[in-house]
């Protein structure tokens, strides 16, 4: 007996597969025709401001909505035009068949059949096929009765059809629209099969125009999408971008400054050897280092605060000031010799500023990893370009090891930004080596 149930229980297996995947198939054939029927719904109709207006204050108690859009208002109007003309044509239908006792009611409910799904396309557009759905058997029962046509369709309400079915195929899914096409070709071929491939025709027709152009906007809608995701994603990058160089400029001002600071604070005590006046001039000076890093500061973070870009602060520093950055760095020990070539002036402003923080970050570098040591500057312009070479010898005592900070990359971005080069590396003769070349009129002849 048990043997008997455990060799069955596979073939079970097997058949309750079988059945969930026949279950599943039978939901999936039959969901679109539910959702055509009774659940689904459209998606809403475009907005356009072009098409909507307000009413008056003066006229809100006449009119039962504050706001109208014209394409709504088109379609009542449409409804109203096409009511009297069905309800005059069946009234003559009515009079004509003298075998037929139809009352004359069913003129003015014929034309309410055909007017109603025309009202309720543009914002329940599922809604009025269901209406129309249910309506078209009367309105086929009044043409048959009283033998005015064959096939037994009015035109107006086979043109308030097709409308309404464009209107499906536009704002609903495709499954739903297939569904709304076979159970229009069947109620068809039931109607009357001889007309039913000429129905089809026309319909298929209306279907796929509609279906076509939901398919264009949705991918309008798409594109429309991605543009605004890649404009966002262009602010993001020119956020990151400009956060990017304030980054550089403080790392340079930072770094610079507090680098002389340092040193000058290690030396003055030393060079004071307990000289009161001596101590009090090398304070000063640490001050006044302190004071013009701080405005430097300022003048970087004012980019910050102003949201149009502009600032009130003094003007982003060139190469008319690398006498101070000399200044500072003999200062604090190092030995300087700048050598200039060319005309260094009427230099583009980001081109000026790049060399200056080039020359900077290179005399920062000097101060920490190479103290005491001798230090060559020079600053020449060839043509449309501007070279820079800042080289450092060994200096008179060990410091950390170059390239542990972010003073190169920072050099070598800035380099690049603008179109140019900038190579760093160990000299042949010891110390350390920076050499940069950049453009000197952006592109521009001069």
């Amino acid at each position: 007996m048990i043997s008997v149930r455990r060799a069955r229980q596979p073939g079970r297996r097997l058949s309750d597969r079988r059945g969930g995947r026949l279950g599943r198939a039978g939901r999936a054939v039959v969901r679109p025709f539910g959702l055509a029927l009774f659940q689904g719904d459209a998606d809403p109709p475009p907005r356009s401001r072009r098409l909507t207006f307000n009413v008056p204050r003066r006229l809100g108690l006449l009119v039962p909505f504050k706001t109208y859009n014209l394409v709504q208002v088109a379609e009542l109007v449409l409804a109203l035009f096409v009511y009297g003309p069905t309800q005059a044509m069946v009234t003559d239908w009515i009079g004509s068949a003298a075998s037929a006792s139809i009352p004359e009611s069913f003129a003015h409910l014929s034309g309410v059949a055909v007017a109603l799904p025309l009202a309720l396309r543009d914002r329940w557009p599922l809604a009025a096929w269901r209406v129309a759905a249910v309506v078209m058997p009367f309105t086929i029962w009044v043409t048959v009765t009283t033998g005015a046509m064959e096939p037994p369709y009015m035109v107006p309400a086979g043109l308030t059809y097709l409308m309404v079915l464009y209107s499906v195929a536009v704002r609903c899914d495709r499954q739903i629209t297939l569904a709304v096409w076979i159970i229009t070709v069947l109620a068809a071929w039931i109607v009357h099969p001889n007309s039913m491939p000429l129905i089809a025709l026309v319909v298929s027709v209306a279907v796929l125009f509609g279906y076509n152009v939901r398919t264009r906007r949705t991918a309008t809608e798409r594109l429309v999408a991605e543009e605004r995701r890649s404009r966002l994603a262009e602010s993001a990058q020119a956020v990151l971008e400009e956060r990017a160089r304030i980054a550089r400029e403080l790392h340079d001002v930072v770094a610079h400054h507090m680098s002389v600071i340092a040193i000058q604070a290690e030396a003055v005590p030393l060079r004071a050897a307990g000289d009161p006046a001596q101590l009090e001039a090398g304070l000063a000076e640490i001050r006044g280092l302190s004071l013009e890093a701080i405005a430097e500061l300022r003048q970087v973070l004012g980019v910050l605060r102003d949201q149009d870009g502009r600032t009130d602060t003094a003007p982003q520093p060139g190469l008319d000031r690398v006498d101070e950055l000399v200044a500072n760095a003999r200062a604090a020990g190092l030995a300087v010799l700048v050598k200039r070539a060319g005309r260094l002036d009427g230099l583009p402003p980001a081109v000026g500023l790049s060399a200056y923080r080039i020359v900077q970050e290179s005399l920062s570098n000097a101060m920490r990893h190479a103290p005491g040591a001798a230090v060559a500057v020079d600053l020449r312009r060839d043509g449309d370009e501007l070279r820079l070479r800042v080289a450092n010898g060994p200096g008179a005592a060990p410091g950390p090891a170059p390239g542990a900070g972010q003073g190169l990359v920072g050099m070598r971005e800035r380099a690049a930004l603008l179109g140019g080069s900038l190579d760093a590396g160990p000299a042949p003769g010891g110390g350390f080596e920076v050499r940069a070349t950049l453009p000197a009129t952006n592109g521009e002849t001069t």
